[in-house]
Order: structure tokens, then sequence, then C-alpha cells
């Protein structure tokens, strides 16, 4: 008799255990069938579903951060280098477009004044006019873009750096001559410092380049040609050239394809870091 409880004791328990291990089972299966699916990040990552991560979080931060500084330091001395490496950005865009189209370039110059100045001759004035300012804009863009990966921001310290040297061929004053010696020693400086030192030194670097020269193209094309106008200027080349466009107009136009490249450089640089 008492065998036999036993036996049934140890049988009933076996099959509680069975039942209790069935329906933990099935319960998790219920779970994991009901729970919302994972995002799946897509290659490239366009709805930046995957946003945002730590390097996501240090890009934003370092360009609010960057942005904030331009502002409060804007009329600074700190700046005065920034400004002046912006207008050269400038005036290559204008050599650029005019190389482009077929025309010749005979001097390249930035002065003191936050001015600048591109000789050429031939080639197509109805690009290479507005290539100052949106290509400001744009190369502004392009840094910011690249900044995202390290390849890519050294790929365009390299283009920065040929472009400085390129434009010591084209008459510099003294100032560009400056300009160019002392970005290439700081650039130089910040590829040595990433590869040997530390690793996203260069892409600090890159990104702030890009911040400046897109907020700097802004500024410009909002205080030369909106709330002024400057005679000689680029919105007045434009209102020659097109007597329609009146150069306040022509200054609208240039500031809404500024602020979007800026806007889609931010957008292009998280979908390359979220897709890599």
């Amino acid at each position: 008799m008492f065998l036999r409880r036993r036996f049934l004791q140890n049988a009933f328990q076996e099959n509680l255990d069975e039942f209790k291990d069935e329906f933990q089972e099935n319960l998790g299966q219920d779970l994991f069938d009901d729970a919302p699916p994972s995002p799946s990040c897509s290659n490239p990552n366009w709805s930046l579903d995957c946003c945002c991560g730590d390097e996501e979080i240090i890009f934003i931060s370092l360009m609010c951060g960057y942005l904030l500084a331009n502002f409060f330091l804007w009329n600074s001395m700190l700046l005065k280098p920034m400004k002046l490496i912006a207008v050269f950005v400038h005036e290559m865009s204008h050599a650029t477009a005019c190389w482009i189209t077929g025309g010749k370039v005979s001097a390249i110059e930035v002065y003191n004044n936050e001015g600048g100045v591109t000789k050429y001759q031939g080639g197509k004035r109805c690009i290479i006019i507005p290539a100052g300012y949106l290509g400001c804009a744009f190369w502004g863009m392009v840094f910011v873009v690249f900044s995202g990966d390290r390849t890519a921001s050294f790929i365009t310290a390299c283009v920065f750096l040929f472009a400085l040297v390129i434009s010591m061929f084209f008459s510099p004053n003294r100032t560009m001559v400056l300009l160019s010696v002392g970005f290439c020693v700081l650039t130089v400086g910040f590829i040595l410092i990433d590869r040997l030192l530390f690793d996203p030194t260069l892409q600090y670097l890159t990104l702030f380049y890009g911040v400046f020269i897109g907020s700097f193209s802004v500024y410009d094309i909002y205080d030369d040609l909106i709330t002024r106008t400057v005679e000689g200027s680029d919105a007045h080349a434009c209102h020659q050239l097109i007597p329609c466009c009146l150069p306040r107009c022509v200054g609208l136009q240039f500031a809404v394809v500024a602020l979007g490249f800026q806007a889609l450089g931010v957008y292009l640089a998280l979908v390359w870091m979220t897709s890599t």
C-alpha cells in the first residue's frame, strides 16, 4: 500500500512538471508572438529607423555646440580665420565653375576685410556667378556629410588641402598665401593626430569646417543680398544677366537653396552613420 501510494505521488509529480514546462513554453511563445517586431535597419537607412545611437547623438551634440559657438563668437577675432576660409571656399567655387564651363582663371584673392575676388575669362557667366554663394553652401554640406565616417573625412581633408595648394598657383595676394599655409598646417596636424593618437579628431574638425562654412554661406546671403543690396555682388550680376530677377529675389532664392543644403547635409550624415 505504501509503495503504491509513493508510485502515484511520483507519477503525479512528473505529470505536474511536464504540464508546468509546457505551460511556460506556450506562454513564452505567446508573449514572443505578441511582442512588436524590432525595427530592421535597411542599408542605406533612408528612413532613419535605427537612429539614434551613441555616434549619432555625439554628432548632433557637436553640431549644436558648433552652431552655438558660432552664434556667440561670430564677431570675435577667434573666428576671423574661419570667415576668411569660408570666403576662400566662395571664391574657389567661382573658379571651379569657370573651369568646368571652359573658362580660364587668372587670380584667386581673399582680403582681410572678408571680401574676395576671382578673376577669370570665358566660361558660362550664368553658372559662374551663382556658384559662389551656392558653392559655399554646397561644400559646407559635403563637409558635414563626410564627417560621419573616418575614411570619408580623410578624403575630404585631402580635397581641401588640394584646393588650398592649387590656389597658390593663381596669383594669390598676401592674405591668401597666409590663409593657405595656415590651414594646410592645421589640417595636416589634425590628420596626424587622428592617425597616430586619437581616432575621431579629424571627423570633429571636418564637421566644424562644414558647420561654419554652411553657416557663413547662409549669413553672407542674408547680409549681402536680402537685408541690403551690395553693388557689384553676385545678386547684382545675376540681375544684369536676367533683368526680371531683382537682387533681393535672387538673394531669397539663394537663401532657400543654402538652407536646403544644410538640412540635407545633416540628414545624409545621419543616414550614413546609421547605415554603417
